[in-house]
């Protein structure tokens, strides 16, 4: 599923709704089952908007407000589909004072997306991070489970060539 901008209508699939209401099914009567129901919901349509947000709280009767509290709490769920290459950039001490900073700014002016936004292609999607345990490498950025490390703004449009 290609990712979208926000403000672009949720197309999930009769099929994705049908699994998620049998994982509801399936846990929705288990203490603790809110976490694990929305961890399979975002495995299923890659991240939970509102809409899959709604159908859990409806198939489940948990409020609404609960269910976002917790979506938006936990760095694990995305309210905003991710690319087919996720880039995060680590703006941890160690990077940052080593100018991770201008390599984001950079990313965003290339790619035409600001943090946690998704190219329109859903090509690349764009998040910031505090630590990626690589401080010797400073400053850092990932994409997927490639790691790029002592990186110069002027490097960036030569590694996002590699994806094209």
């Amino acid at each position: 599923m290609a990712c979208k901008k926000v403000g672009v209508p949720f197309n999930g699939t009769p099929e994705q709704e049908a699994r998620l209401k049998k994982v509801i099914s399936d846990l929705k009567d288990t203490k603790g089952a809110l976490m694990p129901i929305m961890q399979q919901a975002q495995d299923i349509y890659g991240y939970l908007p509102i809409e899959v947000q709604t159908m859990i709280s409806d198939e489940t009767g948990i409020p609404l407000e609960k269910i976002y509290g917790v979506a938006t709490f936990y760095a694990q769920f995305a309210l905003q589909p991710k690319g087919k290459y996720q880039i995060s950039v680590c703006l941890g001490t160690a990077c940052y004072v080593k100018g991770s900073g201008a390599v984001y700014e950079r990313l965003q002016k290339e790619l035409g997306i600001s943090g946690g936004e998704c190219t329109p292609d859903g090509k690349f999607s764009l998040d910031s991070c505090r630590c990626v345990g690589a401080c010797g490498l400073a400053p850092v950025m990932m994409i997927n489970d490639e790691v790029y490390g002592r990186l110069k703004p002027d490097d960036i449009p030569g590694i996002l060539a590699k994806y094209e």
